[in-house]
């Protein structure tokens, strides 16, 4: 019997998600598409319905869109079987390739992980840092396609988590562009009173970790580079971390999962690391490279509309209640300097017993913002 490819390629996702909705958020409030514009789209081969309708999105609105998609295990493999040469260098030709693009947008496809060599996955992540330089000097967005995996990750059958996937977007209203506008608006307020603040502390079982932010800038997650979105972000000071943290929301790095991380900041570097579950992997990410082990990153969620952890970064970082910190590279525009090959987010829940304070004034208690 024959297969039709382009059916194929357009297989039904979970039900109740709808990918041409998504795609055209993508295009128009996320990307902002412009004609001529050569946009990057890239992703699982999973997320094949949405890469389809990115595409058709794109090009309807006059852009150049390059598909770019990636086989399950792909970086596993690049890491286990490259040679010397190809693990720690990059190629003139995929960095002038990345130079060129207008913008990207990057789809995350959940897909179950292997146990790989961590330490060689690590020297390929610090060999891509120049590409990933030159992708974030360009408008970038990143959203998520709902595989069955990403459902069972977060404990919900396939419908709840399409249906789910819908809300956290907004893809379920009218007018979802208008939604992240309210979101911006809610957002610009907290940052008033954030931007006048020089030391934020947080306070919470296994976590009392002071930092400083004075004269960095808040960034108004919006929706625009992170779909869905919710929080507010900015760069601590990168030799002013004191204390210690543990990280109550279980993170996925390079596709493992590590579980109760605990870090001990002096002089804001890592001194102490230990995890319940994934202690090699935290390890690993540590050592990439001098800047991986200083944060440039502090953010706090305010998506209220997400309160159960999925396992997935992209929405349980934005979790009303909880604050994360990225190890490793800054964004510039929040004043940071940090330089690392890696970013990665880890969570610590506030809900249950914690507290954020700034400059000794209490902000948020128990998960919920006072004052």
């Amino acid at each position: 019997m024959q297969t039709n490819p382009e059916a194929a390629s357009s297989r039904s996702p979970l039900l109740g998600y709808d990918p041409s909705r998504h795609a055209a958020l993508l295009a128009d409030y996320c990307l902002s598409a412009r004609e001529g514009e050569r946009l990057l789209v890239a992703g699982g081969t999973a997320a094949l319905p949405l890469v389809r309708e990115v595409t058709r999105a794109l090009l309807t609105r006059g852009a150049r869109p390059v598909v770019r998609l990636d086989y399950p295990g792909q970086d596993d493999d690049f890491a286990q079987l490259a040679s010397e040469a190809v693990l720690d260098t990059v190629h003139p030709a995929d960095l002038a390739d990345v130079e060129a693009l207008d913008g990207s947008l990057r789809i995350l496809t959940p897909e179950p992980g292997t146990d790989g060599d961590t330490a060689r996955r690590a020297r390929l992540t610090a060999a891509r840092a120049s590409i990933a330089a030159a992708r974030a000097r360009k408008k970038w967005s990143l959203t998520l396609f709902p595989t069955p995996h990403a459902a069972a990750q977060a404990g919900m059958t396939e419908a709840e988590f399409g249906a789910f996937v819908m809300r956290a977007m907004f893809l379920d209203r009218p007018d979802p562009a208008a939604a992240w506008g309210e979101v911006r608006a809610m957002q610009a307020r907290l940052i008033e009173r954030l931007s006048r603040a020089d030391t934020v502390r947080i306070e919470a079982p296994g976590t009392d970790l002071t930092l400083r932010v004075g004269g960095r800038t808040w960034a108004n997650s919006d929706g625009k580079r992170n779909m869905p979105s919710g929080e507010v972000f900015t760069g601590p000071h990168e030799d002013n971390a004191e204390g210690v943290v543990t990280f109550t929301i279980p993170a996925s790095y390079g596709g493992q999962m590590v579980r109760g991380a605990r870090l001990v900041f002096r002089a804001g570097e890592v001194v102490e690391a230990s995890a319940e579950e994934g202690g090699d992997v935290l390890r690993a990410a540590l050592a990439t490279d001098p800047g991986a082990r200083r944060l440039g990153e502090l953010g706090i969620g305010t998506n209220f509309g997400i309160q159960t952890p999925t396992g997935n970064i992209l929405f349980d970082e934005k979790i009303g209640g909880t604050v994360h910190l990225a190890l490793g590279r800054s964004y510039p525009e929040t004043g940071g300097v940090n330089g690392s090959a890696i970013h990665w987010d880890l969570i610590t829940d506030l809900r249950q017993g914690g507290r954020l304070s700034l400059d000794g004034e209490v902000v948020q208690e128990g998960g919920r913002f006072v004052g």
